[in-house]
């Protein structure tokens, strides 16, 4: 099975021997990223540094003219990755004989939610989301749009991963995270995810939904969750607490909104890239979920894009969904984290992708080079031997 590993620019610039390492894992491709969202990251095997503390959401390239006079519009990194960091990384790693695909994350960006609040999904309580831009909005879709293109097609990139093509909700590792206290279940981590702001409440409204009558409605259903009593029984579980035809019109404009932001957005990485450009996106096959593994219509999805991303981390069952509507030509990347201090099992990865296989999984993504011990690493050299 083909194989890609996950790198950030600063784990290869600055370390010579990073290229050949990577290779000798036995992959194919790596998947280099080259706009990401704030995070800090352990480099354990880089001669210059331990950490990378990337501060914001940025591109890791010169971004282009297209941005000029826009409002909306990404940031340079600053020195964690300078200049053309994502050009230097993909020039090294291409000289070790690996394929250089992009790594794109999208609608997740809290610097744009602090710059500027109203793009940002709104709760039912009122409450900002600054990591999630609401995928509703016409100007946030057009940057969006712009962005994955830019991004997704650089020099000498034979392809893309798009992630976070979708709606963002609560969960989200931001700062130091506090949320966990209260168990939502997916059903209330749907209605948290619910959003109104004014793109959003006159979206409800061409559903026939009065949004102030919904935005009470979704916090009378939410009530109960808060002292305790979550009934984590997904979808079910939404029409029980909002009524079926209630429900049913919130996702019909959210469903709406995200599948049409996902054909936009592949539409324009082809119109920019040269002929065989692949394009996947990081996808979940329940519609209604949200994050960076986007929610989607595993039919409707694989009729856009050559393929997806599954998180594998869990088990291999979101598989199977994409499966059945893949073509014979169809990507199905099975994603498993091989960091063992972040839940991966680097121990185990031969028989999880014979699994993934069986369960019609074409190709592997490895989360990731960069982060893995060197005990990961050797372990994932034997399994992919």
């Amino acid at each position: 099975m083909k194989t890609s590993a996950f790198v950030y620019p600063w784990d290869v610039n600055g370390d010579p021997g990073a290229p050949e390492r990577i290779a000798a894992l036995g992959v194919d491709q790596v998947t280099l990223a080259s706009a990401y969202h704030s995070t800090r990251a352990l480099t354990p095997r880089h001669p210059r540094h331990r950490i990378v503390t990337a501060e914001y959401a940025a591109v890791y390239y010169p971004a282009g003219d297209r941005w000029a006079g826009r409002r909306l519009r990404p940031h340079q990194a600053g020195d964690w990755a300078p200049g053309d960091a994502y050009g230097a990384a993909a020039e090294a790693l291409a000289g070790a004989g690996l394929d250089v695909h992009t790594w794109v994350i999208l609608a997740h960006s809290s610097r744009l939610g602090a710059e500027h609040p109203d793009t940002s999904v709104v709760n039912a309580y009122g409450d900002r989301y600054p990591w999630a831009p609401c995928i509703a909005q016409p100007a946030t879709r057009a940057y969006l749009t712009d962005l994955a293109a830019e991004a997704a097609v650089r020099p000498g990139a034979a392809g893309t991963e798009l992630e976070s093509l979708g709606w963002y909700g609560l969960p989200h590792l931001h700062a130091h995270d506090k949320t966990g206290g209260v168990a939502l279940g997916d059903a209330g981590q749907y209605l948290m995810a619910l959003c109104f702001c004014p793109a959003c409440r006159a979206g409800y409204g061409d559903q026939g939904l009065d949004a102030d009558e919904l935005a009470t409605a979704v916090r009378e259903a939410l009530e109960p969750l808060w002292r305790g009593a979550a009934d984590d029984g997904g979808w079910p579980t939404v029409e029980k607490l909002l009524g079926e035809p209630v429900a049913a019109a919130t996702r019909a404009w959210r469903d709406g909104r995200a599948r049409t932001l996902q054909e936009a957005a592949v539409a324009a990485v082809r119109a920019a890239a040269p002929v065989g450009f692949q394009v996947l996106l990081h996808a979940d096959p329940v519609a209604y979920h949200c994050g960076a593994n986007a929610g989607v219509d595993p039919a409707h999805v694989l009729s856009v894009a050559d393929g997806v991303v599954v998180p594998c981390a869990g088990g291999t069952a979101l598989l199977a969904p994409f499966a059945e509507h893949a073509r014979e030509d169809t990507v199905l990347a099975a994603n498993f984290t091989v960091v063992s201090g972040m839940g991966g099992s680097p121990g185990t990865l031969a028989a999880d992708a014979a699994r993934a296989r069986d369960l019609g999984a074409t190709e592997l993504r490895l989360y990731h080079a960069g982060l893995a011990s060197d005990g990961d690493l050797a372990a994932v050299r034997a399994a992919l031997r």
